[in-house]
């Protein structure tokens, strides 16, 4: 379950990976036993708690993504589409004109990568939670519209059209 490059190393509660794209740490409540058998890790709930039960699937979970996170960073990619509508980084901040009066700018959090090419945004990072909360942050400032498609939507994402208004 670990790859070669990587190190897990667990004191208490709190999980610490690190990989050849940098290093993740996380507090986790204390209702799992995590151990490490050589490049096996293994759980199990300290007792038999509903709670426990619950967050055990979420931890693992958690620490499977720091784990593919430090040994290829994860990206999301972001696609501007409308009239006038453009993106930019510059310096640690992105430049949104997305059709109001002023320009929105969004300060990058330091631990992520920010990429711009002509109507299209990439964020690139090992931690999966921050990458997924500032591409959302970004989407949310214009969320595209089902007639003509104009807004920011992620580049997998599907916008259902509307028809619109009839002509008589």
């Amino acid at each position: 379950m670990i790859p070669e490059k990587t190190t897990v190393t667990v004191a208490g509660s709190t999980v610490t990976v690190k990989g050849p794209q940098g290093e993740l740490s996380r507090t986790f409540p204390d209702l799992i036993a995590i151990t490490i058998n050589g490049a096996e890790l293994t759980s199990v709930p300290k007792n038999d708690s509903r709670e426990a039960k619950a967050m055990w699937g979420t931890i693992i979970s958690h620490i499977r993504n720091m784990i593919a996170g430090v040994n290829t960073p994860y990206e999301k990619k972001l696609i501007v589409e409308g009239v006038g509508f453009k993106v930019d980084a510059k310096g640690t901040d992105l430049h949104l004109a997305l059709g109001f009066s002023h320009p929105v700018i969004v300060p990058i959090p330091s631990n992520l990568a920010v990429k711009t090419e002509k109507g299209t945004v990439t964020i690139a990072g090992i931690d999966k939670e921050a990458v997924g909360a500032f591409a959302a942050k970004v989407r949310a400032y214009k969320v595209p519209e089902p007639y003509k498609g104009k807004g920011i939507r992620y580049s997998d994402e599907i916008i259902r059209r509307k028809q619109g208004k009839k002509s008589a």
